[in-house]
C-alpha cells in the first residue's frame, strides 16, 4: 500500500527551529500536517530518509507520526507575505511529505523519563540508520500523551548524498561505527545488542523492500550505475540489509 496522498488547501505557519524550515499547513482530508518541502536546501534525499526510517521505526514497534505523500498547488504561496517561506512554496510545487501534526506535544527535554522499553529501540535504529541527529541539541524526539515519538530523519542514511560503486559502498556503510556517546536517550536505554536480537529479524528483505517501495519514483535520484528508479530502491535495500549483517561494527557498546 502507498502512503496516502492529500493535498494542502492552506498553508498555517513556518516552523523556524529548522534550517529546512518546514511549516504547517491544512489538507484537504481536514488533516493538519507538518511539511517538509522538496524545495529546501537539503533536497529530495532528506525526504526519502524521512520515509525510509520512519516506517522502519513504525515496522518494530516505535512509535513515529503517519506520513503522507502532500501536494502543494501552484496557487498556495499567493498570500504570503513572508518572502522566504514565499519562495520555498513555489519552489515545492508538486509532490512532499507531509507528517501528521501532533496537537499538544512537546520536544523532549529530560524532565519526564522515557523508559528504557521505549529508548532502547530507539538507540537501536539510529545505529543502524546512521542517524547523527538524536542528540542534545537536537532530540527529534516530541512527547505525546505522555509517550515519546521520533521525529526528523533526514540526516539518516548519510550514503545516498554520494553514491559510489554500488555493493562497495554498502560494505563500507555496514562496517562504519556508530558513536553513540551524545546520543540523548543513551543514558536510558537498555540492552541495545539485545534489541538488535528481537528486532533485527521482523526486518526481512520482504520488508525492507516493501519500506522503500513507499517513496515516490520522483525522489529518488539517479546516480552512476543507478538509472532508474528500481535501481536506487535496490541500493537502498542492499545497503541496508548490509547493515544488519553486521552489527558487530556498529552496535553501541561493540568494536568490530
Amino acid at each position: 500500500m502507498p502512503l496516502e496522498h492529500v493535498t494542502a488547501t492552506r498553508y498555517v505557519t513556518p516552523l523556524r527551529e529548522g534550517g529546512s524550515l518546514p511549516g504547517i499547513v491544512e489538507a484537504d482530508d481536514l488533516g493538519t500536517y507538518v511539511v517538509k518541502f522538496r524545495g529546501a536546501g537539503q533536497g529530495l534525499k532528506v525526504l526519502v530518509a524521512e520515509v525510509v526510517v520512519g516506517e522502519l521505526a513504525r515496522a518494530v514497534g516505535i512509535r513515529t507520526p503517519r506520513l503522507v505523500t502532500l501536494e502543494v498547488p501552484p496557487d498556495i504561496a499567493r498570500y504570503e507575505a513572508d518572502e522566504e517561506v514565499q519562495d520555498l512554496l513555489t519552489a515545492s510545487v508538486g509532490l512532499n511529505l507531509g507528517v501528521d501534526f501532533l496537537p499538544g506535544s512537546f520536544g523532549y527535554d529530560g524532565s519526564r523519563a522515557v523508559s528504557a522499553d521505549d529508548a532502547t529501540p530507539i538507540v537501536w535504529l539510529d545505529a543502524l540508520t546512521a542517524n547523527v541527529d538524536r542528540t542534545w541539541n537536537n532530540p527529534n524526539l516530541l512527547l505525546w500523551h505522555r509517550t515519546p515519538y521520533v521525529i526528523d530523519h533526514g540526516a539518516a542514511l548519510y550514503f545516498h548524498h554520494a553514491w559510489p560503486t554500488k555493493g562497495v559502498d554498502a560494505a563500507r556503510f555496514a562496517g562504519q561505527r556508530y558513536d553513540a556517546s551524545a546520543h540523548v536517550l543513551l543514558d536510558v536505554a537498555g540492552d541495545v545488542a539485545g534489541a538488535h536480537e528481537r528486532l533485527a529479524p521482523m526486518l526481512t528483505d520482504r520488508l525492507l523492500t516493501d519500506v522503500v517501495a513507499l517513496v515516490p519514483d520522483e525522489w529518488l535520484e539517479q546516480a552512476p550505475g543507478l538509472a532508474e528508479p528500481a535501481d536506487v530502491r535496490g541500493a537502498y535495500v542492499e545497503h541496508l540489509r548490509a547493515r544488519l549483517n553486521r552489527p558487530d561494527a556498529w552496535l553501541p557498546g561493540r568494536t568490530s
